[in-house]
């Protein structure tokens, strides 16, 4: 199948879409040697129609594709969506509405965690992917047969492992369980990362307010530099010389030459005068007003004892009812549920999950049930 490269080819493809029940829809880019990722390939398909649309093209604009994302008549249903729609939103403006994830789906289902898509359809058809074409430079033309095969393989076997899930859903009255996800997904708030929060991405390897507080400046300087350059973020500024930067304080070109982890040369350079400066704004910062160091919170005496048998707990809920325990509860949440109890501020003691996991978690925490090993495996006991 040849790829659509025209706008009005895009556009009769679309119509017909428009008329499905559901779409299945995936993306291949490359985002190696760039900040934003730059779009090689569509695929979509109903069961009436299957396409590849290449929006490299010259004669083509993607508006007809971008008006199908955002027809709430017609359900999106992608594996693993994040990453496509990201790319969606920054090209059209949009979040695909309404939104089905099948890899999220899958770890309701029972799937395991992330199960992989080539995973997924082995388990819910008879399909098979091969996978040699997965990595490939998809800005390359013309695309191979076994480019465009693979491709369109990407959405096709989609079809039968939405229709799988959503029944499986249905049957085992879980179809509510995926909103919260989805509303993660939909919020243009995950995709909208805000420069001056670039700092969280890095490992806090710093000891001192001022470090942390010069570490900040300087990756909201590379996030925003990044974006402008449309280059990844380490070809701007490598995580290790944000840590340098932020130990050493350079105040000058002279010092700033001296670090180990910027090139020959850089000092003189607009970006290191822009790190300066933003050094400078840092080191402006009064000391009262100085971010402080996160630190590990005192937990209360028995804390880690306590986490671990809700571990056990959360185990035993996963293999008994078949839902992916990342799904259900983190590590964090775990950790509040020990020291908070009832007011702890989680998800697991909300809706679905408090029935399967958070109420019986308070029962374990408040001594009303026990775990016990007998017949060869641990049990949940009422006291």
């Amino acid at each position: 199948m040849e790829p659509i490269t025209t706008t009005a080819a895009l556009q009769d493809a679309c119509q017909t879409l428009a008329r499905a029940e559901f779409v299945t829809v995936d993306t291949e880019f490359i985002r190696e040697t760039t900040f934003w990722p730059e779009l090689c390939l569509v695929q979509m398909a109903s069961d009436d129609l299957a396409v590849l649309v290449d929006p490299l093209a010259p004669d083509i604009d993607l508006a007809p594709f971008f008006e199908l994302m955002a027809n709430r008549n017609v359900l999106k249903v992608f594996h693993a969506a994040r990453q496509d729609i990201e790319i969606i939103h920054k090209l059209g403006g949009l979040i695909p509405a309404p939104l089905f994830d099948t890899q999220v789906a899958a770890m309701v289902c029972g799937f395991g965690e992330s199960i992989a898509y080539d995973q997924l359809v082995a388990r819910t058809s008879s399909g098979r992917i091969d996978k040699t074409s997965r990595f490939t430079d998809w800005r390359h033309r013309p695309l191979s047969d076994d480019q465009l095969t693979y491709a369109l393989a990407d959405v096709t076997y989609l079809r039968d492992a939405y229709r799988y899930l959503r029944s499986a859903l249905e049957v085992e009255g879980r179809t509510d369980w995926l909103r919260d996800e989805m509303a993660v997904l939909s919020d243009p708030r995950t995709y909208d990362i805000h420069p001056d929060d670039a700092w969280r991405r890095l490992k806090l390897r710093v000891r001192k307010p001022i470090e942390l507080q010069v570490l900040k400046e300087v990756a909201a300087w590379r996030e925003r530099e990044a974006r402008a350059r449309d280059q990844p973020r380490s070809r701007v500024l490598k995580d290790d010389a944000i840590y340098e930067i932020a130990q050493q304080q350079p105040k000058d070109e002279t010092a700033l030459g001296r670090l180990r982890s910027v090139s020959k040369g850089f000092e003189r350079s607009s970006a290191g005068r822009e790190i300066l400066a933003a050094v400078g704004r840092a080191l402006a910062v009064p000391r009262g007003e100085l971010p402080p160091i996160p630190r590990p919170p005192n937990l209360p005496e028995g804390t880690a004892a306590a986490v671990e048998f809700l571990r056990v707990l959360l185990k035993i809920v996963v293999e008994e009812r078949g839902v992916a325990g990342r799904m259900i509860a983190s590590g964090d949440d775990l950790e509040k549920l020990a020291v908070e109890g009832e007011k702890a501020d989680v998800a697991a003691l909300q809706g679905w999950r408090r029935e399967l996991f958070g109420a019986r978690a308070l029962d374990l925490l408040a001594g009303r049930t026990a775990l016990v090993y007998r017949n060869r495996k641990v049990e949940v006991v009422a006291l």
